[in-house]
């Protein structure tokens, strides 16, 4: 079924908003009807050619611009983005099916937030010099060339923008593809690009498919370095493409994170609420939700009862619904994907205490693909329910008697992207936060982010580290001179 009024989005090459060159396109389905409403560019070699040529074009006039130029131009930017922001709050609801609420409040925020923190981040960059008897030593950071940038589809626009801002501001041109499952607010952003008069060539937007253009993107010899956020089998494909080119790579991946409850955690009603968006915000779709929840077994019982209520008590339904706590999971593939591993968890021998089907919201919504919120106890830490990543809004408790035994089953799985930890003995958090294998560590709290901070994952979680002058250095290559002094 497709909706009356499609949209057919275009490609951003050389500051032009441009078709395909092959003509090709892709269906974008609403999640919460199930209704195509938008055709998105099926982008092959030829647009990718294109788009590095513009951005190499670019390149000098653009790297050469005083660090505060460049960063007027991303503010630039976050104003053309603020300018139209009920229509990103909008095209991100209906694009993943996130309740306009989420999208409202965090999405098209951060997206801004990004912009204007790396555009100042810019201006204060510095880099290191060093003196010993020989001579001076210091060093320059100067930008790569032409960076890829792929981003994926649970916070488009958020992760698009993370992932660019810190390229653009250190000098860089940008080609980037984001998913082609939610591509619409990359397609108002690259009109907001050219509102907000970023010279052409600097910023390309390509969209398609990952074997299409992500795999011509990764593979072509004009970029020079390829930023990526998105599945581990990606990941891994991308670094064995990368490899033999020897692109700088940085991989950030998928999560099975756990949430460690000890007995002597506050129970207030503030951090219930936290607990509950660490497991379930954007239908558990956030590589940063706390999937398997570790609890001290002499308050299993009396947690995993609260819980389970409060879980019942979230409101599925249509996103555009200022009641609904949770909306669409992203794709009737996603969804059979979710149901398939919620079926996994019986066979394996799990007990759902609630959810674990899918849900009908009815009118407009009726062929939508909802999920209840899911908890499941009984299964080994072990099983492939434990051991795998399922993104979507399935949790499972599991129970521990010591310290030792908490830590040894957070960190029994291959990733290693986020933790939180609930406690409140300080000497207990410092502890186990310093033992778990986790690129972040939260202590009695969830996805605080300060911008500052370097973000990501050990083991099969990631590569690298993105986020303030983390994310600088990445975009640039540091080059030593040394002067003789006598």
């Amino acid at each position: 079924m497709e909706s009356p009024a499609l949209l057919t989005l275009t490609n951003y090459v050389d500051g032009r908003l441009l078709p395909p060159q092959g003509k090709r396109y892709l269906d974008v389905h609403e999640p919460a009807t199930g209704a195509v409403f938008a055709r998105c560019p099926e982008s092959d070699r030829a647009d990718i050619d294109a788009a590095v040529g513009a951005a190499q074009r670019a390149f000098p006039a653009w790297s050469a611009l005083h660090p505060e130029e460049r960063a007027g131009h991303l503010h630039r930017i976050a104003n053309a983005v603020q300018q139209r922001f009920d229509e990103f709050v909008a095209a991100e609801s209906r694009d993943t099916g996130k309740p306009l609420s989420l999208a409202r409040a965090l999405d098209i925020p951060r997206a801004m937030m990004n912009l204007r923190f790396f555009a100042a981040a810019a201006t204060q960059f510095a880099s290191e010099s060093h003196t010993n008897a020989d001579g001076l030593n210091y060093t320059l950071r100067q930008p790569l060339g032409v960076a890829g940038c792929i981003s994926p589809w649970n916070l488009p626009l958020y992760l698009f923008t993370w992932k660019i801002a810190p390229a653009l501001a250190a000098g860089n041109t940008v080609v980037a593809k984001p998913s082609e499952i939610t591509p619409v607010s990359a397609w108002l952003f690259a009109q907001a690009c050219i509102e907000a008069g970023l010279p052409p060539g600097v910023l390309n937007i390509l969209h398609g498919s990952g074997a299409g253009a992500g795999q011509a993107l990764i593979e072509h010899d004009g970029i020079a370095a390829i930023s990526f956020t998105g599945s581990t089998r990606t990941g891994a494909a991308i670094a064995a493409a990368t490899a033999p080119r020897f692109k700088k790579v940085s991989l950030e991946m998928g999560g099975k994170n756990p949430t460690l409850i000890f007995a002597d955690w506050e129970a207030s009603d503030a951090n219930w609420h936290t607990v509950i968006r660490s497991a379930f915000a954007n239908q558990g779709q956030i590589c940063l939700c706390g999937s398997r929840i570790l609890i001290e077994r002499t308050c299993y019982e009396k947690f995993k009862n609260a819980f389970v209520e409060k879980v019942r008590a979230l409101r599925v339904g249509d996103p555009q619904d200022a009641a609904s706590d949770l909306g669409a999971v992203v794709s009737r593939a996603h969804f059979d994907k979710v149901m398939g591993h919620i079926a996994l968890a019986r066979e394996e021998g799990g007990s759902v205490l609630c959810g674990g089907e899918p849900v009908a919201p009815g009118g407009r919504c009726a062929q939508g693909w909802f999920i209840a919120p899911t908890v499941i106890e009984g299964l080994a830490a072990d099983c492939r329910t434990n051991q795998e990543e399922i993104f979507g809004p399935v949790v499972t408790l599991i129970p521990f008697d010591r310290e030792a035994d908490a830590l040894a089953i957070a960190n029994s799985t291959r990733y290693g992207l986020a933790a939180s930890v609930w406690t409140s003995n300080l000497s207990r958090a410092h502890r186990v936060a310093a033992r778990l294998e986790s690129g972040i560590v939260w202590i009695n709290c969830w996805l605080k982010r300060d911008l500052r901070t370097p973000f990501g994952g050990v083991k099969s979680s990631g590569v690298g580290r993105e986020g303030g002058a983390e994310a600088l250095r990445f975009f640039t290559e540091p080059k030593n001179v040394c002067i003789q002094l006598d």
